[in-house]
C-alpha cells in the first residue's frame, strides 16, 4: 500500500452522492461572499490591528495588511481553480488528495485542525473577553481571568446547535450579523477620520529596535528568517513590517472556509470563485482602512492592548463610540467561531468518508442535511479548548497551519494541470505556473518570519499527525480496502 496512492476527482465528485453521506445544495455565491466576510472580519480588525502596530510595524500595519491580503490573493485564486473544478466538501485536503497523494491530503487535513478548531477555540476565548467588559460578567466564569470559561462554552454550544440545524439557516444568521459588525466598521472609519492627528504617521516605519531580552532572552520570539540569517533580534523597520503581515495574516483566515461548503453550492463552478474573491476583496479594504483610521486617531505605541479601537476613542475623549465598538467586537466574532467549526466539521466529514476517521463521522442528518455527528464531535473539542486552556497567544500557530494549507493548494493547481488537463474548469488561474509559484513562496516567506517557537509547536503537532495517520489511517482509508480486495481477488482468481 502506497503513501502516495491519489483518489481521484471523479471518485471524490461520486461519492458526494452516496446514500447517507449526500450534503444538500442550497447555498448561493452571495451567501458564499457572506460566510467568507462573516469569518474573516472578527478578532483580527478588533484586536490585532492594534497590537501588531504597536509591537511590530507601527502605522506602517497597513502595509502589513496589504502584504497578508496579496498573499492571500495569489492562494485564492489557486483556491477558486480547485473547488469551482472539485466542488466537494473538504477544501485543502480533498485537493491534495487528488494530486498529491493520501499522506499529503491526511497531513493537511491535520494541518488544517491548527486553522479551524483551534481557532475558533482562541477566537471563542475573546468573544468571553468582550462579552466580560461589555456586560459586566463575573470574571470567575468569563475573561482570562476565568478558569473555566463557561462563557466562551457556551457560544461555542449555542452555535454549534445552529450549525447542526442546516447550513442555509446559519447562511441567513451570519448574513445578518455580517450586514451590522461590517456597518460598524464602516463607523470607525466614518467616525475616525474626524479624530485623526498626522503626527501620528511619524515616523510610518519605526526605525529597528532590539527585542527585549536580547538574543538569547527573545531568540523563541524571534522570527525564523531572523535567526536563520544571524540577524540581532529585533522589531520594528522593514522585517518589522514583513513580521507583522506574518501575523495579522491571522486576521484573514476563512476565505478558505468558502472552499469547504463546495458541495453545498448550488452551482459551484460559478459561485466559488465569486464568494473567495468577492469576500477577500471587501476585507482588505476594511483592514487597511482601519489600521490607517486608528493608527492616525493614536500614537501607535498605546495601541497594544485588549480592544484597541475601543480605547482609541477612548484615547481622543469620544466615549460614546466605546459600547457601540465593543458590541460590534461581540458580534463579529461571533460569526467567525460559528464559520471555523462549520469549516472544520466538513473537513472532519470528508476525511471520515474518505475511511481516514472512523465512519460514523460522516453521518448526515436525514431531516436537515447536515453533518451533525462531526459538527457534535467538533463543539466537544472547541468548547474544551476554549474553556480550559488560555489560548490568545495561540494566533501564530493557526497563521502557520493556514500557510502550510495555502502552499499545498497552490503547488497542487499546478500538479492537477500538468496530470489532469482534460477536466473542465470552470476557473483557470492565469499565468500558471507564474501565479502558483508566486503564492508559494510568498506563503513560505511569510511562514518564515513566524517565530521559532512556532516552529517548534508546529513541528511537534505534525509529527503527532504523522504518527496517527501510520498507525490508523493508513489501514483504514478507503483506497487501502479497495486495494486489499483487488490483491484478494487476484488470489483467489489465481
Amino acid at each position: 500500500m502506497s503513501f502516495w496512492r491519489t483518489k481521484s476527482v471523479e471518485a471524490s465528485i461520486r461519492e458526494t452522492d452516496e446514500p447517507g453521506h449526500r450534503l444538500r445544495k442550497k447555498l448561493t455565491g452571495l451567501d458564499l461572499m457572506v460566510f467568507g466576510v462573516g469569518v474573516i472580519v472578527g478578532t483580527g480588525i478588533f484586536v490585532i490591528t492594534g497590537q501588531q502596530a504597536a509591537m511590530n510595524a507601527g502605522p506602517a500595519i497597513v502595509v502589513s495588511f496589504l502584504i497578508a491580503g496579496v498573499t492571500c490573493a495569489l492562494a485564492a485564486l489557486c483556491y477558486a481553480e480547485f473547488a469551482s473544478t472539485v466542488p466537494v466538501a473538504g477544501s485543502a485536503y480533498t485537493f491534495g488528495y487528488a494530486t498529491l497523494g493520501e499522506f499529503v491530503a491526511w497531513v493537511i487535513g491535520w494541518d488544517l485542525v491548527l486553522e479551524l478548531a483551534l481557532g475558533a477555540a482562541v477566537v471563542a476565548r475573546g468573544w468571553s473577553a468582550y462579552a466580560q467588559l461589555l456586560f459586566d460578567l463575573p470574571p470567575s466564569i468569563a475573561g482570562d481571568a476565568a478558569v473555566v470559561d463557561v462563557a466562551a462554552i457556551a457560544i461555542v454550544v449555542a452555535l454549534g446547535v445552529l450549525a447542526v440545524l442546516g447550513t442555509k439557516l446559519s447562511g441567513v444568521f451570519t448574513g445578518v450579523v455580517v450586514a451590522i459588525k461590517v456597518g460598524i466598521v464602516l463607523f470607525v472609519v466614518v467616525a475616525g477620520l474626524r479624530y485623526i492627528d498626522p503626527a501620528n504617521y511619524s515616523p510610518y516605519v519605526p526605525a529597528p529596535q532590539p527585542a527585549e531580552g536580547g538574543a538569547e532572552g527573545g531568540l523563541l520570539h524571534t522570527p525564523l528568517t531572523q535567526v536563520l540569517l544571524g540577524l540581532e533580534p529585533s522589531h520594528f523597520g522593514l522585517w518589522g513590517v514583513v513580521a507583522a503581515a506574518s501575523v495579522v495574516f491571522f486576521s484573514f483566515i476563512g476565505f478558505d472556509i468558502v472552499a469547504t461548503t463546495a458541495e453545498e453550492t448550488r452551482r459551484p463552478q460559478r459561485d466559488i470563485p465569486v464568494g473567495i474573491l468577492g469576500s477577500l476583496l471587501v476585507v482588505t479594504v476594511l483592514y487597511m482602512a482601519v489600521s490607517a483610521v486608528v493608527t492616525g486617531m493614536r500614537p501607535y505605541t498605546e495601541l497594544n492592548t485588549a480592544a484597541p479601537l475601543a480605547e482609541a476613542f477612548v484615547g481622543v475623549g469620544a466615549d460614546w463610540a466605546v459600547d457601540l465598538i465593543s458590541a460590534g467586537g461581540i458580534i463579529g466574532i461571533t460569526t467567525v467561531v460559528l464559520v471555523l467549526m462549520m469549516g472544520q466539521a466538513r473537513i472532519f466529514f470528508a476525511m471520515a468518508r474518505d475511511g481516514l476517521l472512523p465512519s460514523w463521522l460522516a453521518r448526515v442528518h436525514p431531516r436537515f442535511g447536515t453533518p451533525w455527528a462531526v459538527t457534535a464531535v467538533t463543539v466537544v473539542i472547541v468548547a474544551a479548548l476554549a474553556g480550559f486552556v488560555p489560548l490568545a497567544a495561540l494566533s501564530e500557530l493557526v497563521s502557520i497551519g493556514t500557510l502550510f494549507a495555502f502552499v499545498v493548494v497552490s503547488v497542487g493547481v499546478v500538479v492537477l494541470r500538468r496530470t489532469r488537463p482534460d477536466l473542465p474548469r470552470a476557473f483557470r488561474v492565469p499565468l500558471v505556473p507564474l501565479l502558483p509559484g508566486l503564492a508559494v513562496l510568498a506563503c513560505l516567506w511569510l511562514m518564515l518570519n513566524l517565530p521559532v517557537e512556532t516552529w517548534l509547536r508546529f513541528g511537534i503537532w505534525m509529527a503527532l499527525g504523522v504518527v496517527i495517520y501510520v498507525l490508523y489511517g493508513h489501514r483504514n482509508s478507503r483506497l487501502a480496502r479497495r486495494e486489499r480486495e483487488e490483491r484478494g481477488g487476484s488470489g483467489s482468481g489465481a
